[in-house]
């Protein structure tokens, strides 16, 4: 049964379609945008399981590859949004494709869940607060010094 008189949410938080510019984007061209962010998410999905595979924590210790990825993939977004939104006019699907495809794709909140999940599982409170955290410090830490340093770069070029 359906809520009657409920607000319905968009499906996705970042994509509001009551605003003419956002959903003129998704109206104009939704094949290729769709297509870029797919195969960047599958890219950076791919990436970010590679690392996982290459360097599983072993049960009960600090996920140290996801933390790390996390961290990586905010201080690339940093860097991504300030050259793209501040510093040079992009092709329209340059944005979906690195910041929301494959850096999105790359990122992730579900292992980074699922990491904690399982610290607590084995009994590690204390290791799984600190993840949690600490990875939220850490990316929120390292997109601002990425988009920081990335300004102060381009100030000293111009």
């Amino acid at each position: 049964m359906a809520d009657v008189g409920k607000a319905v949410e968009p499906t996705d938080p970042d994509v509001d379609l009551h605003v003419p510019a956002q959903r003129s984007e998704l109206r104009r061209a939704p094949g290729p945008l769709l297509g870029m962010i797919a195969a960047g998410g599958a890219i950076g999905a791919c990436a970010r399981y590679g690392l996982g595979l290459a360097w599983p924590p072993p049960a009960g210790a600090f996920p140290w590859t996801t933390w790390a990825v996390n961290v990586c993939g905010c201080a690339a977004i940093g860097v991504l949004m300030v050259l793209i939104a501040e510093m040079r006019t992009a092709h329209p699907l340059v944005r979906p494709f690195l910041g929301t495809g494959i850096l999105g794709g790359f990122t992730t909140f579900s292992t980074y869940a699922v990491d904690a999940e399982r610290l607590l599982d084995a009994g590690r409170a204390g290791l799984a607060l600190a993840y949690l955290a600490g990875t939220m410090l850490g990316a929120l830490g390292a997109v601002w010094a990425a988009a920081t340093a990335t300004r102060r770069l381009a100030r000293g070029r111009r």
